[in-house]
């Protein structure tokens, strides 16, 4: 744990002034962590003997992430063109005596999709009018969560959420982590709106929606990194961050709290 919370403040020092600064700066710091889950994603894959393209889906993510960046009008043309790649790709692999191209082609297309796509969100959220004290808003409310989640489900939780996905995973702690979200919410938008710049941007009930929503649904992005971690037989996505395991790891949450935070603003906020 003091590793883990170590760890944390360190990403926390590097990564606030690219928050604040925006820009290229951003960009550089999203794109490790989502080009990073990418590779291991692939390694995963790898592990049990199938073989989606390595250059295609991690060089293909970083695409993805730059389209949506700099050239947010041609960024479907760009994944359409690569998952045409990825196919026209596993075509010759099959050829040249891969049996299993088919199911290659559809780990390579759901790489560039799930990390590259709705990763993409992550860079969405900051583009946004004060973008900054968005992200500060939707991506603290998901780490609360999952921090709820974990100390309450480890001291109390007795009733299993899912056996065979996440053991140690409790209806107690998923309960705690919904009602850490609601109070996360509420408390933020009270925040930002008194002492920050959101002033009549958000309301307190705004907020605590917000964060009921992303209670009950980013558990799942958990879930499912799990998912392909208990296919491949990793522990973590790798150990490449003291504490935390891998970038995967740590995007799990925040693939699907961007999504749905980039969403629930521009329809209910902005």
């Amino acid at each position: 744990m003091r590793r883990r919370v170590i760890t944390s403040l360190a990403l926390v020092l590097i990564g606030m002034p690219a928050i604040i600064l925006g820009g290229i700066f951003y960009f550089i710091l999203i794109s490790i962590f989502i080009i990073g889950a990418a590779w291991e994603y692939v390694h995963m894959f790898h592990a049990v003997n199938s073989l989606p393209g390595m250059v295609l889906t991690v060089g293909g993510v970083g695409l993805i992430l730059a389209a949506r960046m700099f050239f947010p009008n041609h960024s479907g043309t760009v994944l359409s063109i690569l998952v045409l790649l990825s196919l026209a790709w596993h075509l010759l692999s099959y050829e040249r005596g891969r049996e299993q191209a088919a199911l290659d082609f559809g780990a390579t297309a759901g790489g560039l999709v799930y990390i590259g796509w709705v990763g993409a969100y992550l860079l969405d959220i900051r583009t946004l009018p004060f973008g900054g004290w968005w992200f500060m808003l939707v991506l603290p409310i998901v780490w609360l969560i999952d921090s709820g989640a974990y100390s309450i489900g480890a001291a109390y939780g007795k009733h299993k959420m899912a056996k065979r996905l996440s053991p140690k995973k409790s209806w107690e702690g998923y309960a705690a982590g919904i009602f850490t979200g609601v109070l996360a919410g509420s408390f933020f938008a009270y925040a930002y709106t008194n002492f920050g710049n959101l002033a009549g941007q958000i309301t307190i009930l705004k907020g605590a929606l917000l964060g009921l929503l992303l209670g009950v649904l980013t558990p799942l992005g958990d879930l499912g990194e799990s998912l392909f971690k208990r296919q491949s037989g990793f522990k973590d996505s790798s150990q490449i961050i003291p504490g935390h395991g891998g970038f995967f790891d740590r995007i799990d949450s925040w693939l699907w709290g961007a999504f749905i935070g980039y969403y629930y603003l521009r329809w209910f906020i902005l």
